[in-house]
C-alpha cells in the first residue's frame, strides 16, 4: 500500500511553523508534512530524538539553520530513517569563538531584559539590508520570536553551544541530498553550502538570489520552485 511521502520540516533558531507556511502550502497535497519546533529542548540530541519519535520510519528532513544542526544530529543517530535530506541555509562547521561568545551574549541579554530586547537586532542580522526595510518580514520575524519565547530562546543557544563540527557525519549521507541558500546569506554563506554539497555524492546545489539568511520567508517562491523540481526529479533511497 502507497503512502505520500512525509516531510519533516525542523525549524531555525527563533522561529516557528510560520517559517514554512509557504513550502507547506505548496507541497501538501502530494506530501505529509510535519513542522517541527524546539522550545523545551536544551540538547541537539534532545531536539533529534522529538523528531524521531514523531516521524514515520522513513521520511525526508528539511532542516533550515539550527533545524539543519538537529539534521546533522539524526544523521548521527538514525541515518538509516532518511530518504531524502535538505539543508537550507546551515553550515557543518562548528561555531568559531565569536559566534559562541555571541550566543552567550543573547543568552545573558535575554536572561535580563526578556525576549523582546533582543528582536530588534534580528532582522538585521538575518535578513538581506532591502528585506530587512519590509516591514510585513520585520513583524513576521518578531512574531515568531516572541512565539519561541524567552525560555526557547535560551534553550536553543544553550543547545547549539555544544554544536560540534558535523563534517564527518555529512560525509556518510548517501541519500538524495539538496543544499539551498541565500545568495547574501550573512550567517552560513554560500562556501558553507558549497562545502556541504562537495561531500555528499547525490547532491544539487541551488543559490536563492537577492535572499539572505530566511530563504523559505525571504524568497518562498523560490525556494518552492527549487523543492517542488528536486522532489520530482529523485526517487527517496
Amino acid at each position: 500500500m502507497s503512502r505520500r511521502p512525509f516531510l519533516a520540516f525542523a525549524c531555525a533558531h527563533l522561529a516557528d511553523e510560520r517559517l514554512y507556511a509557504a513550502q507547506v502550502a505548496a507541497l501538501a497535497d502530494g506530501h505529509d508534512c510535519r513542522v517541527f519546533v524546539f522550545r523545551q529542548q536544551v540538547s541537539l540530541a534532545a531536539m533529534a530524538e522529538e523528531l524521531l519519535a514523531n516521524t514515520p520510519q522513513r521520511f525526508t528532513l528539511i532542516g533550515l539553520s539550527l533545524g539543519g544542526y538537529v539534521a546533522f544530529e539524526v544523521i548521527r543517530r538514525q541515518l538509516q530513517r532518511l530518504e531524502r535530506l535538505v539543508l537550507l541555509d546551515t553550515t557543518t562547521a562548528a561555531d568559531a569563538p565569536a559566534r559562541h561568545a555571541g550566543r552567550l551574549a543573547d543568552i545573558a541579554k535575554v536572561r535580563a531584559q526578556g525576549i523582546e530586547a533582543l528582536i530588534p537586532d534580528l532582522p538585521g542580522r538575518w535578513l538581506l539590508p532591502a528585506h530587512a526595510q519590509r516591514p510585513e518580514l520585520v513583524a513576521l520575524v518578531a512574531d515568531m520570536a516572541r512565539s519561541v519565547g524567552a525560555g526557547g530562546q535560551i534553550n536553543q543557544q544553550t543547545a547549539m553551544l555544544g554544536r560540534p563540527d558535523s563534517h564527518g557525519d555529512l560525509e556518510k549521507v548517501a541519500v538524495p541530498t539538496l543544499v539551498m541558500c541565500g545568495r547574501q546569506d550573512p550567517v552560513t554563506p554560500v562556501a558553507d553550502h558549497q562545502a556541504m554539497a562537495a561531500r555528499v555524492r547525490d547532491s544539487r546545489l541551488v543559490v536563492i538570489e537577492e535572499c539572505g539568511h530566511l530563504s523559505t520567508i525571504e524568497q518562498p517562491q523560490a525556494v518552492n520552485g527549487a523543492l517542488a523540481d528536486w522532489l520530482a526529479s529523485t526517487q527517496p533511497a
